[in-house]
C-alpha cells in the first residue's frame, strides 16, 4: 500500500470521526436545548396562572381601598407587558415588574383589616401564594436545565462542534426579584377596632 493511500485512508478515517463527533454533540445539543424549552414552557404555564389571578384580586382590594389607583395602575402595566412578552427574556423582565406592584399591593392590604378577613381575598391570597410556591419550583427546574445545557455547549470540545451547528450559550436565567425575595407578610388576625373605610358599593 502506497504512501499516499494510506495518507488518504488515514484522512478518511479522521473525518469520519469528527463527523461522528459532530452528530453526536448536535443531537445531544438539539435534546438539551429543547429540554430548556420544555422547562420553560412549565414556567410560562405557571406565569400565566399568576396573572389569571390578578384581575380578581385586584377588583377585591379596590372594594376597599379605591384611592390606591397608582398600584392598581402598575400591577395592570406590568401585567399586559408579561402577557404580551414574547421571548423568556422579555417575560423574565415583566415578571420583575409584576412581582414587585404585587409586593406594593399586599403591603396596602395591611391598612385595611376588614379587607384581610375577606373571605374572597384570604381565597385568592391563598391561590397567589400556591402560585407563587409552583413558579419558584418550576424557576429552579428551568434554570438547572439551562445551566446544564449553558455547560455542554461551553466545554471542549463541545464548543467547537456547537459553533458549526449554531448554537450559542443562552442567558435568560430567571433570577427571583427582589419582590419575590422579599414577600409581605399578610396577618389575617382579627380585625383592630380603628374604623376603616367601608367597601365600595
Amino acid at each position: 500500500m502506497s504512501k499516499a493511500l494510506i495518507v488518504f485512508v488515514v484522512l478518511v478515517l479522521i473525518a469520519l470521526f469528527l463527523f461522528g463527533q459532530y452528530v453526536s454533540v448536535r443531537n445531544t445539543l438539539v435534546s438539551k436545548n429543547e429540554a430548556v424549552k420544555a422547562a420553560w414552557s412549565q414556567v410560562d404555564i405557571v406565569l400565566q396562572r399568576r396573572a389569571d389571578l390578578i384581575p380578581n384580586l385586584v377588583e377585591t382590594v379596590k372594594g376597599y381601598a379605591q384611592q390606591e389607583q397608582t398600584v392598581f395602575g402598575d400591577i395592570a402595566k406590568a401585567r399586559s407587558a408579561l402577557l404580551s412578552a414574547g421571548t423568556p427574556a422579555e417575560k423574565i423582565a415583566a415578571n420583575q415588574q409584576l412581582d414587585g406592584a404585587l409586593g406594593r399591593l399586599l403591603l396596602i392590604v395591611e391598612n385595611y383589616p376588614q379587607l384581610k378577613s375577606n373571605e374572597n381575598f384570604m381565597r385568592l391570597q391563598d391561590e397567589l401564594a400556591g402560585t407563587e410556591n409552583r413558579i419558584a419550583v418550576e424557576r429552579k427546574r428551568y434554570n438547572d436545565t439551562l445551566q446544564d445545557y449553558n455547560t455542554y455547549v461551553q466545554q471542549f470540545p463541545h464548543n467547537i462542534f456547537a459553533n458549526w451547528a449554531g448554537f450559542k450559550p443562552n442567558s435568560a436565567y430567571f433570577a427571583a426579584s427582589e419582590g419575590s425575595r422579599q414577600v409581605p407578610k399578610v396577618n389575617f388576625s382579627t380585625p383592630s377596632a380603628t374604623p376603616q373605610p367601608a367597601p365600595a358599593k
